[in-house]
């Protein structure tokens, strides 16, 4: 069949970073293993199939039951189908389907983790991932279910089942039982030699997917929310001196002193920043844009180093080294290294909106010569009065959604898995974080371009009059009420294709 595919990224041991997934994603690319990686795969199957004809001692998980079953041994002629049973009865999954996006990235990050050969798989089995990848079908997977402990046991059944030529996979925006796709293909459904069922169901790429999109769109928006921070400075007559050198380098935090050098060169030439003040201070959510913007972005780097890490490893469980001749049964699929990071982010990305919030407040103030509600004749008309009152609302609920999930636990398996991250429900309460902060973002330029054409858009700088005219492109000037919820919604596709 012919590909639309453009370009080929090889999956290998080289580190695969957050960046090069949203060009891999973007890009359309074409997944193929690497010549290491297939020597790798290969080399641990084959390590595993002679352990386990000279293995006197029970290997858990691939000649035991799992979880609280691991003193219960398996005999040879039944291993296969105890990776089968292990798919098809921890797909529990329940609620909302997960998007493609994420899907196609829990492809690649399983993929990736297989491919270091630590795993035990078949080589087909990791090219059946990639072959779903690369064809655009999308196994159906559920956002609830998953403790992030033995990894995300419950979605990563679901990715798995198709592969088996059980469950439901979506392809060109229908939903098919898989064995009609895997049929359209011509290829045979996987039958799952020993280890495989574990090695594809423990891991964290779920969580790891959701955490990877949640970076990519936080990426974008921290740099959007300096642009149109810087907006709404000059709208509401704001100083420079707060974004100064000496006085942000002086405290040494990196994101702040990054973040004061980028107010300083996106307000550079504007007339409205070097006018005459009248107020001596500007209230904390523009005078502190350097010191909370900072931190936010000082947090998203640390959590796309901790990502990075988790990507480029293997994470199920037993691990097998075949050179040192050993096979581990440890945690590697336990999820607290990235739950904890990703409680952190949502907090991160909640301060960017609660902030984002407080300059809308301000700019429907009624305050420093700008109409009350920022329309001309307030009164008979309520103007941006309830625009604030929808950010505020988005807040409120991402603030109740940052209470940490990684501090709670609840024991499973008869108490064998005592301990878990609830990592799982940190990705995706992030994701919504994200998104929530977007439309308070969106919002924000909404406000900020309306106020700054009653200051003089054509008074501002080269970078914010740039946005300001792009942005009048798609949203016009509010002269009177109207249905404000269209031009809510095109702020956010604005923020999208920006």
């Amino acid at each position: 069949m012919e590909s639309d595919h453009k370009n080929v990224h090889k999956i290998s041991a080289d580190l695969l970073t957050v960046e090069r997934v949203g060009e891999i994603l973007a890009g359309n690319y074409r997944l193929e293993l690497s010549d290491d990686a297939i020597s790798r795969i290969t080399r641990c199957r084959e390590f595993l199939d002679k352990k386990m004809a000279t293995a006197k001692e029970p290997i858990y998980g691939i000649t035991t039951g799992f979880g609280s079953l691991c003193n219960i041994s398996i005999d040879s002629d039944q291993l296969s189908q105890l990776q089968k049973n292990l798919v098809m009865s921890h797909s529990c999954g329940i609620g909302d389907e997960v998007s493609e996006e994420v899907v196609r990235l829990m492809l690649l990050l399983k993929a990736q983790s297989l491919s270091y050969g630590n795993s035990g798989v078949q080589l087909i089995t990791v090219q059946r991932l990639l072959d779903f990848f690369n064809e655009g079908v999308y196994p159906i997977v559920y956002a609830q279910g998953s403790l992030g402990a033995s990894g995300d046991l419950a979605p990563l059944a679901h990715l798995s089942l198709p592969l088996i030529g059980l469950g439901e996979v979506r392809y060109k925006g229908q939903k098919y039982p898989a064995s009609e796709i895997l049929d359209k293909f011509g290829w045979k459904p996987i039958t799952l030699k020993s280890k495989e069922g574990l090695a594809l169901l423990n891991g964290t790429q779920f969580m790891s997917a959701h955490g990877v999109a949640a970076l990519l769109k936080a990426e974008r928006l921290l740099r959007q929310a300096d642009i149109i921070g810087a907006m709404s400075l000059e709208a509401f007559d704001g100083r420079i001196e707060p974004f100064g050198k000496e006085v942000n380098e002086v405290r040494n935090h990196p994101g702040q002193i990054d973040t004061a050098a980028e107010y300083r060169r996106l307000l550079a030439g504007s007339k409205l920043i070097l006018r005459h003040k009248t107020h001596v201070q500007d209230p904390y959510s523009f005078r502190c844009i350097p010191q909370i913007h900072g931190a936010c972005k000082d947090t998203y780097y640390f959590v796309l180093e901790k990502l990075q890490e988790e990507i480029n490893a293997p994470t199920d469980n037993p691990t097998i080294f075949p050179e040192e001749d050993i096979i581990v049964s440890a945690g590697n699929f336990h999820g607290e290294p990235i739950a904890m990071p990703m409680d952190f982010l949502a907090v991160a990305l909640c301060e960017l909106s609660n902030i984002s919030e407080r300059r809308i407040y301000k700019l429907i103030s009624g305050t420093r010569g700008l109409p009350s509600f920022l329309v001309a004749k307030p009164g008979l008309n309520s103007g941006f009065m309830i625009p604030q009152y929808t950010a505020a609302s988005i807040v409120s609920q991402s603030k109740g959604l940052c209470w940490p999930n990684s501090v709670d636990s609840i024991p499973s398996s008869q108490g064998q898995e005592d301990h878990v991250s609830m990592g799982a429900n940190a990705a995706t309460k992030l994701l919504k974080v994200v998104d929530n902060t977007e439309r308070v973002l969106a919002i924000e330029l909404f406000n900020a371009a309306q106020a700054l054409d009653f200051r003089g858009a054509d008074e501002t700088s080269e970078p914010i009059r740039n946005l300001h005219d792009q942005y009048r492109k798609d949203v016009p000037f509010v002269d009177v009420d109207c249905f404000m919820h269209p031009w809510i919604e095109k702020s956010v596709e604005f923020l999208r294709a920006h």
